[in-house]
């Protein structure tokens, strides 16, 4: 997706079961079946970036995520897992350069 991607063209949202595994491992897979969910957030952050801030919280990336999916869309309730805002944090300061220390991170304390 490119970076004009506007929260009215979100992805379709694939849940992923989590059973026994650890975070990580429910993280990536809930990142592979929705890369949408990343791209969307690496949109808003360049977005607020551009318009002047140095610091952004993902979580309130995470919440404007949610109101607009269950605002703009009808039938199955989409699921934003909190635990996978600090991987998506540390993913996207990993993976974009334009935002490599846009969000701060504490050390992780499970996997």
């Amino acid at each position: 997706m490119s970076d004009d991607l506007t929260l009215f063209e979100l992805g379709e949202f694939v849940s992923s079961p989590t059973g026994e595994r650890t975070i990580e491992g429910a993280f990536d897979d809930f990142h592979s079946a929705n890369q949408w969910v990343y791209d969307a957030l690496v949109s808003m952050a360049r977005d607020m970036v551009a318009r002047g801030h140095r610091r952004i919280g993902i979580g309130m990336l995470f919440e404007v995520l949610r109101w607009h999916w269950l605002r703009g869309t009808e039938g199955d309730e989409f699921k934003l897992n909190n635990n996978y805002r600090s991987r998506y944090a540390r993913l996207i300061m990993d993976t974009e350069p334009d935002l490599c220390d846009v969000f701060e991170t504490r050390e992780l304390r499970a996997a």
